[in-house]
Protein backbone atom coordinates (compact mmCIF):
# COMPACT_ATOMS: atom_id res chain seq x y z
CA UNK A 1 0.00 0.00 0.00
CA UNK A 2 1.55 3.40 -0.94
CA UNK A 3 1.40 5.72 2.17
CA UNK A 4 0.65 8.82 -0.08
CA UNK A 5 -2.69 7.15 -1.55
CA UNK A 6 -4.63 8.76 1.45
CA UNK A 7 -3.45 12.59 0.57
CA UNK A 8 -5.27 15.00 -1.72
CA UNK A 9 -3.52 15.65 -5.13
CA UNK A 10 -3.72 19.31 -6.30
CA UNK A 11 -2.90 20.82 -9.54
CA UNK A 12 -1.13 23.73 -10.34
CA UNK A 13 -2.45 26.89 -12.88
CA UNK A 14 0.07 24.84 -15.21
CA UNK A 15 -1.44 21.67 -14.60
CA UNK A 16 1.44 20.00 -12.59
CA UNK A 17 0.37 17.87 -10.09
CA UNK A 18 1.25 18.15 -6.65
CA UNK A 19 0.81 16.75 -3.00
CA UNK A 20 0.22 19.04 -0.01
CA UNK A 21 2.03 17.82 3.44
CA UNK A 22 -0.52 17.89 6.07
CA UNK A 23 0.66 18.29 9.74
CA UNK A 24 0.01 16.10 11.87
CA UNK A 25 -0.43 16.29 15.70
CA UNK A 26 2.24 15.15 17.85
CA UNK A 27 1.65 11.68 20.04
CA UNK A 28 2.69 12.31 23.53
CA UNK A 29 4.48 9.57 26.11
CA UNK A 30 2.14 7.31 27.46
CA UNK A 31 2.99 4.46 29.95
CA UNK A 32 1.30 1.65 27.43
CA UNK A 33 4.15 2.47 24.79
CA UNK A 34 6.54 -0.37 23.19
CA UNK A 35 9.40 -0.35 21.33
CA UNK A 36 10.04 -1.71 18.31
CA UNK A 37 13.56 -2.45 16.90
CA UNK A 38 13.74 -1.85 12.94
CA UNK A 39 15.80 -3.69 10.64
CA UNK A 40 17.10 -2.83 7.00
CA UNK A 41 14.06 -2.13 5.07
CA UNK A 42 11.90 -1.11 7.59
CA UNK A 43 9.13 1.38 6.17
CA UNK A 44 6.32 3.03 8.86
CA UNK A 45 3.88 1.99 6.58
CA UNK A 46 4.75 -1.54 6.55
CA UNK A 47 5.45 -1.08 10.31
CA UNK A 48 1.94 0.91 10.72
CA UNK A 49 -0.20 -2.30 8.89
CA UNK A 50 1.53 -4.30 10.70
CA UNK A 51 0.99 -3.34 14.10
CA UNK A 52 -2.20 -0.87 13.50
CA UNK A 53 -3.71 -3.28 10.88
CA UNK A 54 -3.74 0.04 8.95
CA UNK A 55 -0.97 0.97 6.75
CA UNK A 56 -2.50 4.47 6.44
CA UNK A 57 -1.48 5.28 10.17
CA UNK A 58 2.33 5.49 9.41
CA UNK A 59 2.04 8.96 10.47
CA UNK A 60 1.95 7.75 14.26
CA UNK A 61 5.12 5.83 13.81
CA UNK A 62 6.78 8.93 12.13
CA UNK A 63 5.69 11.46 14.47
CA UNK A 64 7.22 9.72 17.63
CA UNK A 65 10.32 9.23 15.62
CA UNK A 66 11.67 12.61 14.91
CA UNK A 67 15.04 13.64 14.77
CA UNK A 68 17.24 12.56 17.52
CA UNK A 69 17.50 15.52 19.93
CA UNK A 70 20.59 15.78 22.55
CA UNK A 71 20.06 15.01 25.84
CA UNK A 72 21.65 14.54 29.06
CA UNK A 73 20.95 12.76 32.50
CA UNK A 74 22.81 12.17 35.71
CA UNK A 75 21.83 10.96 39.31
CA UNK A 76 21.20 13.51 41.91
CA UNK A 77 21.23 17.08 41.96
CA UNK A 78 24.01 17.99 39.65
CA UNK A 79 22.81 20.85 37.66
CA UNK A 80 26.34 22.10 37.20
CA UNK A 81 27.40 19.07 35.57
CA UNK A 82 24.57 18.61 33.42
CA UNK A 83 25.13 21.87 32.11
CA UNK A 84 28.46 21.67 30.88
CA UNK A 85 27.94 17.98 29.10
CA UNK A 86 24.84 19.90 27.37
CA UNK A 87 27.52 22.98 26.35
CA UNK A 88 29.22 20.49 24.98
CA UNK A 89 26.54 18.98 23.13
CA UNK A 90 25.11 22.59 22.32
CA UNK A 91 28.22 23.28 20.28
CA UNK A 92 27.78 20.24 18.48
CA UNK A 93 30.11 17.99 20.36
CA UNK A 94 30.09 14.20 20.69
CA UNK A 95 28.75 12.20 23.85
CA UNK A 96 31.85 10.99 25.16
CA UNK A 97 33.16 14.37 25.29
CA UNK A 98 29.98 15.79 27.19
CA UNK A 99 29.92 12.70 29.83
CA UNK A 100 33.14 13.44 30.56
CA UNK A 101 33.45 17.27 30.88
CA UNK A 102 30.72 16.86 33.18
CA UNK A 103 31.32 14.54 35.55
CA UNK A 104 34.59 16.31 35.65
CA UNK A 105 32.58 19.43 37.34
CA UNK A 106 31.81 17.22 40.19
CA UNK A 107 34.89 16.07 40.62
CA UNK A 108 36.83 19.32 40.88
CA UNK A 109 34.26 20.54 43.42
CA UNK A 110 35.37 20.48 46.95
CA UNK A 111 31.84 20.43 48.53
CA UNK A 112 30.26 17.05 47.40
CA UNK A 113 31.96 14.56 50.23
CA UNK A 114 31.35 11.57 47.93
CA UNK A 115 33.46 12.32 44.35
CA UNK A 116 36.50 13.22 43.74
CA UNK A 117 38.61 15.99 45.43
CA UNK A 118 37.53 16.16 48.69
CA UNK A 119 35.38 12.94 49.29
CA UNK A 120 35.55 10.89 52.00
CA UNK A 121 38.15 8.79 53.25
CA UNK A 122 38.48 5.12 53.85
CA UNK A 123 38.94 3.96 57.53
CA UNK A 124 42.28 4.08 57.07
CA UNK A 125 42.07 8.59 56.06
CA UNK A 126 42.90 7.96 52.66
CA UNK A 127 40.58 9.08 49.68
CA UNK A 128 40.64 6.45 46.97
CA UNK A 129 38.49 7.46 43.60
CA UNK A 130 37.11 4.92 41.16
CA UNK A 131 35.47 5.88 37.68
CA UNK A 132 34.58 4.73 34.47
CA UNK A 133 33.40 5.68 31.05
CA UNK A 134 31.98 3.69 27.87
CA UNK A 135 31.82 5.19 24.56
CA UNK A 136 29.37 4.55 21.30
CA UNK A 137 31.17 1.80 19.71
CA UNK A 138 31.62 -0.42 23.01
CA UNK A 139 34.65 0.22 24.22
CA UNK A 140 35.59 0.97 28.05
CA UNK A 141 38.06 2.43 30.33
CA UNK A 142 38.37 2.07 34.34
CA UNK A 143 40.34 2.86 37.00
CA UNK A 144 40.03 1.87 40.78
CA UNK A 145 41.41 2.99 43.74
CA UNK A 146 43.34 5.45 42.66
CA UNK A 147 44.99 8.07 45.26
CA UNK A 148 46.29 11.73 44.50
CA UNK A 149 44.87 12.29 41.04
CA UNK A 150 41.72 14.52 41.00
CA UNK A 151 39.79 13.43 37.58
CA UNK A 152 39.74 9.93 37.58
CA UNK A 153 36.96 10.21 34.88
CA UNK A 154 39.63 11.63 32.34
CA UNK A 155 42.20 9.07 33.12
CA UNK A 156 39.37 6.11 32.96
CA UNK A 157 38.94 7.96 29.43
CA UNK A 158 43.31 7.44 28.87
CA UNK A 159 43.14 4.15 30.28
CA UNK A 160 40.31 3.14 27.11
CA UNK A 161 42.34 5.30 24.11
CA UNK A 162 45.83 5.20 25.40
CA UNK A 163 46.74 1.33 26.57
CA UNK A 164 45.40 -2.14 25.96
CA UNK A 165 43.74 -2.78 28.66
CA UNK A 166 40.35 -2.12 29.79
CA UNK A 167 40.91 -1.37 33.97
CA UNK A 168 43.76 -0.38 35.87
CA UNK A 169 44.19 -0.23 39.66
CA UNK A 170 45.90 1.46 42.62
CA UNK A 171 49.18 2.62 42.26
CA UNK A 172 49.60 1.18 38.50
CA UNK A 173 46.40 3.74 37.92
CA UNK A 174 48.03 6.12 39.73
CA UNK A 175 51.57 5.94 37.96
CA UNK A 176 49.83 5.97 34.43
CA UNK A 177 48.34 9.46 35.06
CA UNK A 178 51.59 10.80 35.89
CA UNK A 179 53.09 9.49 33.25
CA UNK A 180 49.68 10.89 30.84
CA UNK A 181 50.61 14.95 32.98
CA UNK A 182 48.44 14.49 36.03
CA UNK A 183 49.62 16.00 38.66
CA UNK A 184 49.66 14.60 42.24
CA UNK A 185 47.89 16.69 45.06
CA UNK A 186 45.95 16.05 47.93
CA UNK A 187 42.61 14.90 47.82
CA UNK A 188 41.65 15.02 51.63
CA UNK A 189 39.98 18.34 52.70
CA UNK A 190 40.22 20.06 55.85
CA UNK A 191 36.42 19.07 56.11
CA UNK A 192 36.60 15.32 55.04
CA UNK A 193 39.39 14.94 57.43
CA UNK A 194 37.76 16.28 59.79
CA UNK A 195 34.40 14.12 59.83
CA UNK A 196 36.82 10.79 59.46
CA UNK A 197 38.45 11.95 62.63
CA UNK A 198 35.19 11.91 64.40
CA UNK A 199 34.03 9.00 62.66
CA UNK A 200 37.02 7.34 64.41
CA UNK A 201 35.74 8.39 67.88
CA UNK A 202 33.39 5.36 67.18
CA UNK A 203 34.84 3.59 64.58
CA UNK A 204 30.74 2.62 63.42
CA UNK A 205 30.40 1.38 60.18
CA UNK A 206 27.01 2.32 58.82
CA UNK A 207 26.21 3.46 54.90
CA UNK A 208 23.92 5.89 55.60
CA UNK A 209 20.61 5.81 52.81
CA UNK A 210 20.92 9.15 50.57
CA UNK A 211 23.69 10.79 52.53
CA UNK A 212 23.55 14.85 51.78
CA UNK A 213 21.67 13.81 48.81
CA UNK A 214 24.17 12.52 47.21
CA UNK A 215 25.82 9.74 46.12
CA UNK A 216 28.03 8.64 43.15
CA UNK A 217 27.57 10.68 39.80
CA UNK A 218 26.46 8.59 36.75
CA UNK A 219 25.54 10.22 33.83
CA UNK A 220 24.28 9.28 30.56
CA UNK A 221 24.46 11.41 27.00
CA UNK A 222 23.09 11.22 23.28
CA UNK A 223 24.39 13.96 20.67
CA UNK A 224 23.29 15.44 17.71
CA UNK A 225 24.29 12.06 15.62
CA UNK A 226 22.33 9.78 18.13
CA UNK A 227 25.16 8.57 19.86
CA UNK A 228 25.27 7.62 23.68
CA UNK A 229 27.90 7.52 25.76
CA UNK A 230 28.26 7.42 29.63
CA UNK A 231 30.48 7.98 32.61
CA UNK A 232 30.64 7.42 36.36
CA UNK A 233 32.91 8.75 38.92
CA UNK A 234 32.69 8.16 43.01
CA UNK A 235 35.19 8.06 46.15
CA UNK A 236 33.16 5.44 47.42
CA UNK A 237 31.68 4.58 50.40
CA UNK A 238 32.59 6.74 53.28
CA UNK A 239 35.28 4.54 55.44
CA UNK A 240 35.63 1.60 53.82
CA UNK A 241 38.20 -1.06 53.47
CA UNK A 242 41.16 0.42 52.25
CA UNK A 243 40.75 -1.50 48.89
CA UNK A 244 37.26 -1.96 48.67
CA UNK A 245 35.23 -1.33 45.13
CA UNK A 246 31.95 -0.78 44.56
CA UNK A 247 29.87 -1.47 41.07
CA UNK A 248 30.65 2.32 39.77
CA UNK A 249 33.61 1.53 38.13
CA UNK A 250 32.36 -2.34 36.73
CA UNK A 251 31.27 -2.32 33.39
CA UNK A 252 27.64 -3.67 33.40
CA UNK A 253 27.41 -2.87 37.22
CA UNK A 254 27.53 0.67 38.08
CA UNK A 255 27.47 1.70 33.68
CA UNK A 256 26.38 0.04 30.86
CA UNK A 257 25.74 1.09 27.02
CA UNK A 258 24.66 -0.32 23.65
CA UNK A 259 24.53 2.16 21.08
CA UNK A 260 21.68 0.45 19.50
CA UNK A 261 19.89 0.50 22.75
CA UNK A 262 20.44 2.41 25.30
CA UNK A 263 22.18 3.16 28.65
CA UNK A 264 21.90 2.89 31.99
CA UNK A 265 24.03 3.82 34.88
CA UNK A 266 23.49 3.38 38.59
CA UNK A 267 23.97 4.88 42.56
CA UNK A 268 23.80 3.47 45.98
CA UNK A 269 25.18 0.63 47.54
CA UNK A 270 27.36 -0.98 45.17
CA UNK A 271 27.47 -4.42 46.35
CA UNK A 272 24.01 -4.88 45.42
CA UNK A 273 24.09 -3.45 42.60
CA UNK A 274 27.06 -5.59 41.17
CA UNK A 275 25.31 -9.11 42.56
CA UNK A 276 22.69 -8.35 39.68
CA UNK A 277 25.00 -6.73 37.24
CA UNK A 278 21.95 -4.29 37.60
CA UNK A 279 22.94 -1.62 34.59
CA UNK A 280 24.05 -4.22 31.89
CA UNK A 281 20.32 -5.65 33.09
CA UNK A 282 18.52 -2.74 32.72
CA UNK A 283 20.24 -2.67 28.31
CA UNK A 284 19.17 -6.20 28.10
CA UNK A 285 15.27 -5.41 29.43
CA UNK A 286 14.96 -2.44 26.98
CA UNK A 287 16.32 -5.18 24.08
CA UNK A 288 13.53 -6.83 25.05
CA UNK A 289 10.88 -4.33 24.81
CA UNK A 290 10.47 -2.55 28.05
CA UNK A 291 10.61 0.95 28.28
CA UNK A 292 13.76 2.87 30.11
CA UNK A 293 11.48 3.24 33.16
CA UNK A 294 9.88 -0.11 33.03
CA UNK A 295 13.32 -2.16 32.79
CA UNK A 296 14.76 0.36 36.27
CA UNK A 297 11.92 -0.35 37.95
CA UNK A 298 11.95 -4.53 37.09
CA UNK A 299 15.72 -4.12 38.26
CA UNK A 300 15.07 -2.78 41.15
CA UNK A 301 12.27 -4.96 42.23
CA UNK A 302 15.12 -7.74 41.98
CA UNK A 303 17.62 -6.28 44.14
CA UNK A 304 14.49 -6.02 46.82
CA UNK A 305 13.54 -9.51 46.05
CA UNK A 306 17.05 -11.10 46.67
CA UNK A 307 18.02 -9.10 49.81
CA UNK A 308 15.15 -10.01 51.89
CA UNK A 309 14.80 -7.70 54.55
CA UNK A 310 17.92 -6.13 54.28
CA UNK A 311 16.88 -3.91 51.37
CA UNK A 312 15.43 -1.51 54.23
CA UNK A 313 18.79 -0.60 55.27
CA UNK A 314 20.28 0.24 51.94
CA UNK A 315 19.25 2.46 48.96
CA UNK A 316 20.15 1.95 44.99
CA UNK A 317 19.03 4.01 42.20
CA UNK A 318 19.08 3.86 38.50
CA UNK A 319 18.65 6.04 35.31
CA UNK A 320 18.28 4.78 32.10
CA UNK A 321 18.19 6.07 28.56
CA UNK A 322 16.72 4.58 25.06
CA UNK A 323 18.04 5.42 21.90
CA UNK A 324 15.09 7.12 21.28
CA UNK A 325 15.76 10.01 23.94
CA UNK A 326 13.09 8.20 26.50
CA UNK A 327 14.40 8.50 30.43
CA UNK A 328 13.90 6.12 33.19
CA UNK A 329 14.59 6.26 37.20
CA UNK A 330 13.89 4.09 39.66
CA UNK A 331 15.25 3.60 43.30
CA UNK A 332 14.30 1.80 46.63
CA UNK A 333 14.01 4.19 48.64
CA UNK A 334 12.30 8.25 48.50
CA UNK A 335 14.28 11.28 48.32
CA UNK A 336 16.98 10.04 44.99
CA UNK A 337 16.54 12.43 42.27
CA UNK A 338 17.87 12.78 39.10
CA UNK A 339 18.54 15.79 36.48
CA UNK A 340 17.74 16.38 32.67
CA UNK A 341 19.44 18.82 30.61
CA UNK A 342 17.35 18.73 27.27
CA UNK A 343 15.58 21.79 24.44
CA UNK A 344 17.79 24.03 26.72
CA UNK A 345 15.57 23.37 29.74
CA UNK A 346 17.94 22.02 32.83
CA UNK A 347 15.55 20.04 35.78
CA UNK A 348 16.37 18.22 38.68
CA UNK A 349 13.21 15.48 39.18
CA UNK A 350 12.57 13.56 41.87
CA UNK A 351 13.00 9.55 41.14
CA UNK A 352 10.07 7.41 42.01
CA UNK A 353 10.55 4.59 44.59
CA UNK A 354 9.48 1.25 45.63
CA UNK A 355 9.23 1.35 49.50
CA UNK A 356 6.14 2.75 50.28
CA UNK A 357 6.32 2.32 53.85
Amino acid sequence: MNRYQFIKEYKTAEGMRYKRNPIYPDIPEHEDDFYVITTGGDRYDTLALQYYKDASLWWIIASANTAIQPIVIATWKTPNATAKAWEVLDNGGISLDAVEQGCMIEEADVNNSSVGKGGLPDRDGNVTLDACIMDKDGNYGAVMCVQNITHVISLARKVMEKTPHVILTGKGAEKFGYEQGYKKENLLTESSKKAWKKWKETSQYKPIINIENHDTIGMLAIDTKGDISGACTTSGLAYKMAGRVGDSPIIGSGLFIDNEIGGATATGMGEEVLKTVGSFLIVELMRQGKTPQEACEEVVRRIVKKSGDRFKDFQVGFIAINKQGKTGAYCIHEWFSYTVYKQGENKNYKSSFYNKA
